[in-house]
């Protein structure tokens, strides 16, 4: 089955390569635990452009964004605009799941279990659909 073409903005590239040179300290432990095909075989980019947007990780196989969400996401608007830009991915086809920093900080094996139960539950969503 090809792949959905997903969108992005081109300009956004740049800040993206920027922005994986800057990771925060929540970024680097997960990415440790995401790259390198290390979660049930699939592959997992890192501050990728979809749409107007950079997610901070993404698999195109799964269609999924995980954001690793900082204090700064909580402050002011911060709330509204994660939740128009998780129905903005969604929109694409998209599916999002949100950790906090302390999350992944104190938990970060609660973290990854919450990861492969979405995969295991869409993996085995899809085979009962065939």
């Amino acid at each position: 089955m090809r792949r959905k073409i997903i969108p992005y903005n081109p300009n956004l590239v740049q800040i993206a390569r920027r922005l994986r040179n800057q990771a925060t300290r929540a970024e680097k432990i997960l990415w440790k635990r995401l790259s390198g095909r290390k979660v049930m075989g699939y592959d997992f980019h890192r501050q990728k452009p979809i749409d107007r947007y950079i997610v901070d990780f993404f698999c195109s196989e799964l269609n999924l964004a995980i954001e690793v969400d900082g204090d700064s996401h909580y402050l002011g608007d911060g709330q509204v605009k994660d939740q128009q830009r998780t129905q903005r991915l969604n929109e694409c086809g998209i599916h999002v799941l949100r950790f906090d920093n302390h999350a992944i900080y104190e938990n970060t094996d609660g973290v990854m279990d919450a990861i492969y139960e979405w995969i295991t539950t869409k993996k085995n969503a899809e085979s009962l659909q065939r």
